[in-house]
């Protein structure tokens, strides 16, 4: 009877954040999901989904009419509302590597309040795909969603997005490795 090696798995933690505007120094989060799953590094093939964490949070500053008009979050949504910073942080521990779409905006406000963050390799799901390459013309994630049927309960919600460009990240390119295993071998090249 052979003896099978145990899977090479690692954790990697999907982070979206809707936040009270762009500015990374002054605007606050008002949004924060995060969702865990396993996946299989040699392939980028995705295992489970281990947990997930989705919460509001009242910003000490006014969310500008440009952001809320976005994602659809005013005062009146957060008002009173806190993040579970314990469970984040042990989400953020757990994890091997963070993904986000577009990472250097959703890096800029994770890391200055989970400070774990900055700890963990970063990916990015929209400049770690070569998605020109694959044939799209832009690297969107609500136009990436749509070029692949990949449907959005609520566009620029942090939930909705995560859960969204998991399965974006699970399809497969023109050379039948799914965009996970490209973004991770392309982080490797870059040696980042």
């Amino acid at each position: 009877m052979a003896v099978r090696e145990p899977l090479n798995v690692q954790l990697a933690g999907f982070i979206d954040v809707e936040t009270t505007g762009l500015s990374k120094y002054r605007d606050e989060i008002v949004e924060f999901c995060m969702v865990l799953f396993s996946f299989r590094p040699d392939t980028g093939e995705l295992l489970e989904i281990v947990e997930e964490y989705t919460g509001l949070r009242e910003p000490g500053i006014p969310i500008h009419p440009a952001a809320a008009r976005v994602h659809g979050l005013y005062m009146e949504n957060v008002r009173g509302c806190k993040l579970d910073e314990a469970r984040i942080e042990h989400l953020i521990q757990l994890a091997d590597i963070l993904i986000a779409h577009n990472a250097s905006f959703d890096r800029s406000f994770v890391e200055r309040m989970f400070p774990a963050a900055a700890a963990k390799p970063w990916y990015c799901s929209m400049r770690g795909i070569d998605w020109y390459a694959e044939g799209f013309s832009s690297r969107g994630l609500q136009n990436l969603l749509k070029a692949h049927g990949i449907e959005v309960g609520r566009a620029h919600r942090a939930e909705d997005d995560v859960k969204a460009a998991i399965k974006l990240l699970c399809q497969r390119g023109r050379n039948g490795e799914t965009y996970l295993c490209k973004m991770l071998r392309n982080h490797n090249k870059r040696g980042a």
